[in-house]
C-alpha cells in the first residue's frame, strides 16, 4: 500500500504514462508491445475525467491485452530455456518457502528474492498481517506446512507501508478500522520505545519492523508450525523489511527458538 486511499488523479497520472513495458525472466529481458503514450495535458490533476469515453475504453483493453502478450512471452521463452519446463512445473509444487507479505505492487516477492515459479508459496494482504481470526492466512500457514512442508516462514514488510502510516493516523478509516488496529495494537505494545523516537520518519520506520516481529510471534503461536518445529525442526520464521532506496531486505533477526520459548507458557499448542 501507498496510502489509506487511492486517489484517482495519481492513478491516472501513472497509469496514462505507459510506454514500453519488459517483462523480466531470469537476468533477462523481452521488450513488449509499444502502447502509445497520452499527452500531459490527459494525465493532469482532472484524471479521468479528462478522457474520452473512447479514450477509456481504448487504455483499458491496452492494458488488459498487454498482460496476455507478455504472458505468450514468457511462456515461449521458458520454453526456449527448458522445453521440459512446463511438464516439471505440472507435476506439483514442493517450495522451501512460505512469503507473507504485503499487498503493495511494488513488491513482487520472486523477482526481489530470485526465486521461481515453484520455490515460494506466496500470500499477500494489507500490511502483511497475521491475523488469528482471518481464515485466508491460517489457512495458508496451515496448508504451507502440514502439506507442502515449507522449511522457511518469511513475514516482510517494507518501509514506507501505507497501511502503517494510516495506522498511526487518528482518523476514523472506516472498513480498515479492525484491520488496522492490529498495528495500532502493536504500537500499544511498543508505546515508550515508539514515543521516544523525535523523528517522525524513523518512528514510522521502527513501527514497521515492530509489525512484522510480531507478525513473526503470530506466526510461531499456531498449532501447525508448534507442532511441525517439535517433529522436524522446521519452519524457521523469519522477520524481514523491504526498502524502495535500495532494493535490498533487510533481516531484522527474529530469532525462532527464543520466540518459541516465550510464547508457549501460554500459547503452547504442540500436543495434538
Amino acid at each position: 500500500m501507498t496510502g489509506p486511499m487511492l486517489y484517482k488523479p495519481r492513478l491516472a497520472r501513472s497509469l496514462l504514462s505507459s510506454t514500453r513495458r519488459t517483462f523480466c525472466s531470469g537476468h533477462n529481458t523481452q521488450p513488449t508491445r509499444i502502447f502509445p503514450r497520452y499527452s500531459s495535458s490527459t494525465a493532469s490533476s482532472n484524471g479521468w475525467r479528462a478522457m474520452s469515453q473512447s479514450e477509456i475504453s481504448k487504455y483499458l483493453q491496452q492494458t488488459h491485452d498487454r498482460v496476455f502478450e507478455n504472458n505468450r512471452a514468457w511462456a515461449e521463452e521458458q520454453k526456449k530455456r527448458d522445453p521440459e519446463f512446463f511438464a516439471k512445473l505440472s507435476a506439483g509444487q514442493t517450495p522451501e518457502y512460505l512469503w507473507i507479505g504485503c499487498s503493495d505492487s511494488r513488491i513482487p516477492a520472486e523477482q526481489i528474492t530470485g526465486l521461481g515459479p515453484g520455490e515460494a508459496f506466496i500470500h499477500r494482504n494489507i500490511a502483511n498481517l497475521v491475523v488469528n481470526t482471518d481464515l485466508n492466512v491460517m489457512s495458508v500457514i496451515n496448508y504451507a506446512v502440514r502439506h507442502l512442508q515449507v522449511k522457511h516462514i518469511v513475514v516482510c514488510g517494507h518501509y514506507g507501508c501505507g497501511g502503517v502510516k494510516a495506522a498511526m493516523t487518528p482518523k476514523d478509516l472506516g472498513l480498515l478500522n479492525p484491520w488496522l488496529r492490529n498495528i495500532r495494537d502493536v504500537y500499544r505494545l511498543h508505546e515508550a520505545e515508539l514515543d521516544a523516537i523525535k523523528d517522525e520518519n524513523s518512528r514510522y520506520n521502527r513501527l514497521v519492523e515492530l509489525s512484522v516481529i510480531e507478525q513473526c510471534r503470530n506466526v510461531i503461536k499456531t498449532a501447525a508450525v508448534q507442532q511441525s518445529y517439535a517433529k522436524n525442526q522446521f519452519p524457521i520464521v523469519h522477520g524481514w523489511v523491504f526498502g524502495f532506496e535500495d532494493g535490498l531486505l533487510k533481516d531484522l533477526k527474529v530469532d525462532h527458538e527464543e520466540m518459541l520459548h516465550g510464547i508457549q507458557k501460554i500459547y503452547n499448542l504442540t500436543q495434538e
